[in-house]
């Protein structure tokens, strides 16, 4: 699992220092008459990432976007589901733009879209992601705590790859005293009516739960229940396939239990741009009377610019039945954090 995590940490440094840089031909029209040139990056739950000459990358709300101009392509998601591709035109009327492609010329309400996406050719530009670090030292136990997080976005047009990990290590003098780790690679499709397929297969390890190695598959299906300006709430639920190897002596285990999922997301500009990223996860086994369940919360909140966050990381985990004898039934832990994004 070290292995893997170092691998990520290399993978990720590569991305960022082999990033191209998009021209700044996209013209966005402000409410009070403004017009700014730059680069459109994406729009997401009502705030507007846009990198301009000199100024380097800002935060534009929604509600001040009069109208919008670009010749690039982009996947637009409106509030109701749909989902459109083209490029931009402006309109005269207020707060109105037009959709361009090759079928039609739509008109729509800018306060109608939650998310814009350019559709870019380079594999490099249309990647995104974040990585974080924690770091806790206690002098009088000598314990050090590392927590390690991440995740990097690939976009398509109707499709969408994620891999994130999450790695928490606990190290009292010179030996490892805890460890908690994930890594998981996600796909998802997107359907119509907000609803999209998701395949993601994933390994974990935790120390306190007595896992070496659990390794899984999740097919789920995935619908979209509010989506707005400035949170997403949306469910998950389907099957769960998973291997799982004890800390002792005890047998692997062949498990097939269903899986449901429920993930809040609130993305906020108040002065300095706010994130709470939460989800739970449970698992009713079928193969026995098992349950697992996970939950995270991540808020974090800008510093120095938009790029750079400082926040904590909460994580619970509970097991009715731990794979080793004698393991926890639960685990938990809270981090601070500090998270450079790039896009």
């Amino acid at each position: 699992m070290n292995r893997l995590v170092t691998g990520l940490i290399l993978i990720f440094s590569f991305l960022c220092v082999t990033q191209i840089r998009a021209q700044k031909t996209d013209t966005i029209v402000h409410i009070n008459g403004n017009v700014l040139t730059g680069d459109l990056k994406r729009m997401v739950s009502g705030v507007v990432t846009w990198k301009m000459d000199g100024m380097g990358t800002i935060s534009l709300e929604e509600t001040k976007v009069n109208t919008i101009i670009s010749k690039k392509e982009f996947q637009i998601k409106m509030e109701t589901g749909v989902i459109l591709f083209g490029s931009f035109d402006a309109s005269e009327e207020r707060r109105k733009v037009y959709i361009v492609n090759e079928k039609e010329r739509k008109l729509i309400s800018v306060q109608d879209i939650v998310e814009i996406y350019p559709i870019k050719k380079s594999f490099f530009m249309r990647t995104s992601g974040n990585i974080s670090l924690g770091l806790n030292y206690t002098k009088g136990s000598e314990t050090t705590t590392l927590a390690f997080s991440g995740n990097v976005d690939y976009r398509k047009e109707r499709t969408y790859f994620n891999l994130e990990w999450d790695s928490n290590n606990t190290f009292q003098r010179d030996s490892l005293n805890s460890q908690k780790t994930d890594i998981l690679l996600s796909w998802q499709r997107a359907l119509r009516k907000g609803w999209s397929t998701n395949i993601s297969v994933g390994a974990s390890q935790n120390l306190e739960l007595g896992t070496q190695l659990r390794t899984y598959l999740n097919l789920t299906g995935i619908k979209d229940l509010v989506y707005n300006e400035w949170n997403r709430l949306y469910f998950g639920m389907g099957a769960n396939f998973a291997q799982e190897t004890p800390f002792d002596d005890s047998e692997i285990t062949n498990d097939v239990a269903g899986v449901f999922m429920i993930y809040w997301k609130v993305y906020k500009l108040w002065g300095a741009k706010i994130w709470v990223d939460s989800n739970l996860t449970y698992l009713p086994y079928l193969t026995d009377s098992r349950n697992r369940l996970t939950f995270n919360l991540n808020p974090k909140v800008s510093i120095l610019s938009n790029n750079f966050k400082i926040g904590f990381n909460f994580y619970y985990t509970y097991d009715s039945q731990p794979a080793a004898t004698g393991a926890a039934n639960d685990d938990y832990g809270l981090n601070l954090q500090f998270t450079y994004t790039y896009n």
